[in-house]
């Protein structure tokens, strides 16, 4: 019977290892994840949700990565001819009472310059921005890979930051 307690608490301990949902006033980040892009892979794409459960806006305005030369929020997009485009986004607008996914086919992070590979299981840290909120650290999992890999998507036309040194 001890043993079975044992583990059973264990397995509670565990769970807040598993959630890493970060609360700062009242913003919430949730679910910070990167698929694990191949070995290879030169980017990858980062996602999460945030919730604003205040009363005035905020404004995501800066990602930073120690693992990246460059860290930015970017927005996918297809056009009427189905063309799909992805661009640099100077801020993301986080209204309130609401919640904000940054997801594949929308608003999403990019790292860029990766400096080694991104295993699965793995945390990573990484600071963001906010205009009101500041800085907030939170982990990004990472998580299986997905289908489609944005390490092979073609950013031939953005600076990398290769040599920049960050």
């Amino acid at each position: 019977m001890k043993r079975i307690l044992t583990f059973a608490a264990s397995l509670l301990l565990a769970v807040p290892a598993l959630a890493h949902e970060v609360k700062v006033g009242d913003l919430e980040i949730i679910h910070p994840n990167i698929p694990q892009p191949a070995a290879s892979a030169k980017a990858a794409g980062g996602f999460l949700a945030i919730s604003n459960e205040g009363t005035e806006a905020d404004r995501l305005i800066g990602v930073e990565a120690d693992f990246a030369a460059k860290a930015e929020t970017h927005e996918s997009k297809v056009d009427e001819n189905g063309v799909g485009t992805m661009e640099h986004v100077d801020a993301v607008e986080i209204p309130p009472g609401q919640t904000v996914n940054l997801e594949h086919g929308g608003y999403h992070i990019m790292f860029m310059g990766l400096t080694g590979p991104l295993t699965e299981g793995e945390m990573r840290k990484v600071t963001l921005i906010f205009e009101h909120a500041g800085r907030v650290e939170v982990e990004f999992m990472i998580d299986p890979p997905m289908g489609e890999d944005m390490g092979d998507m073609d950013h031939s036309t953005m600076d990398m930051g290769e040599g920049s040194g960050g």
